[in-house]
C-alpha cells in the first residue's frame, strides 16, 4: 500500500491506538505510529510484532530511537516529514534490532516515513529488501529438491527389484558352498542387499504411508522429541524451551510432523559432539504466530513458526546450498536422508523448511499455515 494511501486510511483517528483502522492490521509490512514530537509509540501492527518479535504490550513506552539505536538516516526521515518539507520520505537503509532482544541481525530494509492526518503522528513502514529475492530463490531451490528427490525415487523402484534378486541368489548359493569360509562372502552380499533395502524403503516411505489428518497441540509434540532425544544425550545438553503457549492446534500428521522435527533435532545433537563434550552444547526449541505470510505462492493469514537454533559448528560451506537434497550430509557415516525426509514432511503440509547457518548459531525455520479446516475442529 502507497503512503498516499495509509494516510488517508487514518482520516478522523484518534491518537490512541484502539482508533487505528483494522485494515492496518492486516498488512503485510511492518508498520508502527509514532509521536511527532517525542515519537513515541502509539500503535503497532502484528507484522511489527513480527518482524521485532516483542508483543504490543512489551513495546508500551518505547520511542522509534529505542527500537533502532541512534540511526541518522531515519532520524532525517523523521524530521524532514516533521518539518512539512516532504511529503512522505523513502529510503533504503540498515535496521538495527532492538538492544537485548533475540534477533541481534541487522536488517537491510527499504523504508518509509509519512505524515498522517494527525499533524501530532508519524508512520514508518519497513519491509526487507531481499525478501522477494529469498523467496524467489527458496522457490527455486525447492522445484531443484523436488526433481532430485523424485529422481532418487525412481531409482529406488529401479534398485528394488535387482536387490531382492541378488539377495535371494546369494542364500541359495550359501546353501551350496561346501566350506563355512566362503560362506562369509554370501553373507557380506546378503548384508549389504539389506542395507540397500533398508536406504531405499527409507527414500520411498513419505510417499507410501498414508496421512493422518488431526489437530495437535505442536508443544506436546516438541516435548516428545525433546524427551527422545535428552534421553540420547543425557549429559552436556541443554533443550531450551521458548514457546509461545497461546498458539492454536495445528492441524497435520502429528507422527509425521514429530519425526520431521525430530530428524532436525537430532542432526543438530551430533553437530555438537564437541559442545557437549564441554558441557555447553544447547539446542533451542522456539514457536511464534505468524501472520499474513505466503508460501508457494499461496498466501496463509496465519502460520506456526518453529525455529530449531544450536549453538554449534555450523553447516559446512560446500554443502549448505544442498543440504535438502537426498544423500547430502555433512557428518560421516550420515545417511543424507534426515533433512530430505523432513523437508517431504513439512512440504506435505503446505509449509516451507529453510535453514541459516553460520559458525555458532544454525537456525532451521519451519512455517507450518493454518488451514481452514481447522476452524471446524
Amino acid at each position: 500500500m502507497s503512503a498516499g494511501l495509509l494516510r488517508n486510511s487514518f482520516k478522523g483517528a484518534a491518537s490512541a491506538a484502539p482508533f487505528f483502522p483494522t485494515l492496518l492490521d492486516q498488512m503485510p509490512n511492518a508498520i508502527v505510529v509514532f509521536g511527532a514530537e517525542n515519537q513515541q509509540l502509539v500503535y503497532v501492527n502484528p507484522a511489527a510484532e513480527s518482524a521485532l518479535d516483542l508483543s504490543r504490550k512489551s513495546l508500551e513506552g518505547l520511542s522509534v530511537h529505542d527500537l533502532f539505536g541512534d540511526n541518522e538516516a531515519l532520524t532525517s526521515m523523521i524530521e524532514e516529514v516533521k518539518l512539512g518539507h516532504v511529503a512522505a520520505q523513502r529510503q533504503e537503509m540498515i535496521l538495527h534490532s532492538l538492544p537485548g532482544s533475540i534477533h541481534q541481525d541487522s536488517i537491510p530494509a527499504h523504508v518509509v516515513v509519512a505524515p498522517l492526518e494527525d499533524p501530532d503522528l508519524i508512520m514508518m513502514e519497513w519491509f526487507p529488501i531481499d525478501q522477494q529475492l529469498r523467496s524467489e530463490r527458496d522457490e527455486r531451490v525447492t522445484q531443484q529438491v523436488e526433481a532430485n528427490k523424485q529422481l532418487m525415487r525412481n531409482l529406488a523402484h529401479e534398485i528394488k527389484n535387482p536387490l531382492g534378486g541378488i539377495r535371494g541368489a546369494a542364500q541359495l548359493l550359501e546353501y551350496e558352498l561346501p566350506e563355512k569360509v566362503l560362506r562369509e562372502y554370501t553373507q557380506v552380499i546378503i548384508k549389504e542387499s539389506d542395507r540397500l533395502q533398508t536406504l531405499v524403503d527409507r527414500l520411498l516411505a513419505p510417499h507410501r504411508k498414508a496421512h493422518v489428518m488431526e489437530s495437535f497441540n505442536v508443544h506436546e509434540a516438541l516435548e516428545r522429541v525433546r524427551s527422545l532425544v535428552l534421553a540420547e544425550f543425557p549429559k552436556g545438553l541443554r533443550i531450551i524451551r521458548n514457546y509461545d503457549t497461546s498458539l492454536p492446534d495445528v492441524l497435520g500428521d502429528r507422527e509425521q510432523l514429530i519425526q520431521a522435527v525430530l530428524n532436525i533435532v537430532h542432526n543438530a545433537a551430533q553437530a555438537l559432539s564437541e559442545e557437549i563434550h564441554s558441557g555447553v552444547a544447547q539446542i533451542e526449541l522456539k514457536t511464534r504466530i505468524a501472520r499474513s505470510v505466503t508460501i508457494a505462492r499461496q498466501r496463509y493469514k496465519l502460520a506456526m513458526d518453529l525455529h530449531v537454533i544450536d549453538n554449534g559448528p555450523g553447516i559446512p560451506e560446500e554443502i549448505s546450498e544442498r543440504i535438502f537434497f537426498p544423500l547430502v550430509s555433512g557428518r560421516e557415516g550420515g545417511s543424507g536422508l534426515g533433512l530430505t525426509l523432513a523437508q517431504t514432511f513439512v512440504q506435505q503440509h503446505q509449509g516451507f523448511i529453510a535453514c541459516d547457518s553460520r559458525s555458532g548459531r544454525t537456525d532451521f525455520h519451519i512455517q507450518i499455515p493454518y488451514r481452514r479446516q481447522e476452524k471446524a475442529s
